[in-house]
């Protein structure tokens, strides 16, 4: 992921997808583990694989979609949280979210970014 930037950028250009059908899905420490959102453009926020995106192509105007994932985490441990397992009982939100997630990644390609920014930016995903 930290250096994703540059399998982005080599797609984009092998394929010529023009920057606003790209949709990167990226880990988002800031959203609670209930939330997704759809962004058409933003910084990295600290996030590597964004960095790194944003090295490669120059831009950060990209869409993307933010999926939660909490930080319910010691601090100096963000790593080891971000890379480790869920835990048992997030689990079953886990799946939901996966599936609206998936419902999202359509939304965009059928509908646009903006229609799917309107959908879905304000659902907040329970059990």
């Amino acid at each position: 992921m930290n250096l994703s930037g540059k399998a982005v950028r080599y797609w984009l250009e092998k394929k010529k997808i023009p920057l606003e059908r790209l949709l990167v899905i990226t880990d988002d420490i800031a959203l609670p583990l209930s939330r997704l959102r759809v962004r058409g453009h933003g910084t990295d926020a600290g996030h590597n694989g964004l960095k790194s995106i944003f090295e490669e192509l120059q831009t950060e105007k990209y869409p993307r979609l933010r999926y939660g994932v909490g930080n319910d985490f010691p601090r100096g441990m963000q790593v080891e949280y971000v890379l480790g397992n869920w835990r048992k009982e997030e689990i079953p939100l886990v799946k939901i979210k996966i599936d609206k997630a998936v419902q999202v990644v359509e939304s965009f390609i059928q509908m646009g970014l903006e229609r799917t920014m309107n959908d879905y930016n304000k659902i907040e995903i329970t059990l």
